[in-house]
Order: structure tokens, then sequence, then C-alpha cells
């Protein structure tokens, strides 16, 4: 008789659940630090945040799920692999404003305007054709 069993995808015990949950705080701050910082990615630090809490704590998961940053911005996403169209012209904007000013900034670094305009242009692509567009 073969006792194989389901996954068990209840929350970590022990030193590696407060490992979880630190590396789920760490990955919200740089997610956070993301959204004014347009070079440092915001949805995969948040996804790590809700895999990380889910390993760790019931409680935070379901904190972090609940959360309107989640709602707006990965609900979709990790759902449906989509994002609506007004999700993606947010994140498009809002990357295009940051990166503007950091270019601004950056008048004399050619090396890093180059770069930042390399970034704008991957992301732009990647939300224009990679990622697909939901209905509501």
């Amino acid at each position: 008789m073969d006792n194989a069993q389901a996954p068990d995808n209840s929350p970590s015990k022990g030193p590696g659940r407060l490992i979880y949950i630190g590396i789920g705080l760490l990955a919200l701050a740089l997610g956070t630090i993301g959204w004014v910082m347009p070079f440092i990615p915001t949805t995969p630090f948040y996804l790590l945040t809700a895999f990380c809490f889910g390993k760790s704590s019931h409680r935070l998961h379901t904190w972090f799920l609940s959360t309107k940053l989640y709602k707006r911005h990965l609900e979709s996403y990790v759902e449906r692999r989509s994002m609506t169209v007004s999700t993606k012209i947010s994140a498009i904007v809002s990357l295009t404003v940051f990166m503007g000013i950091s270019f601004y900034l950056m008048s004399t670094v050619p090396v890093g305007r180059a770069v930042l305009a390399v970034v704008w242009l991957v992301h732009v692509l990647y939300f224009m054709f990679r990622v697909k567009t939901a209905r509501r």
C-alpha cells in the first residue's frame, strides 16, 4: 500500500518560519521601494512576499492578500497572469515619470542614461507585449 500524501502547504515551523518571515519582510520593503525607484522591480518582490508569508504565517499571508496594494497590482496577475489596461497604463506612466526624473538627474552620466533608457524600454515592451490584458 502506497503512503503517498498530498504536499503539505501549511506554514513552516521553527527557524525556517523565521527565515521565511524575514525574507518576506525584506521583499515587501524592496517592492515598496520599487514603487519610487523604477529600476527595482515591484511585482517580483511582492510575489516573493506572498510566497514567503504563505510559507511562514497564515496571519501575514491573509493580511498581505487583503491589502489594496496586492489587490490593485498583483491579484489579476497572480490569478490570470494578466493586468487590466488601467493597471498597465498606471505602471507604464509611473515608470516613465520616475525614470524620466532619474534620466534628467543623470545629465552628466551618459552611460547611466543609456542604461536607464534600455531598462525603461524593456519594461514598457514587457508590459505591452508579454503581460496579457485582462477585462476586469
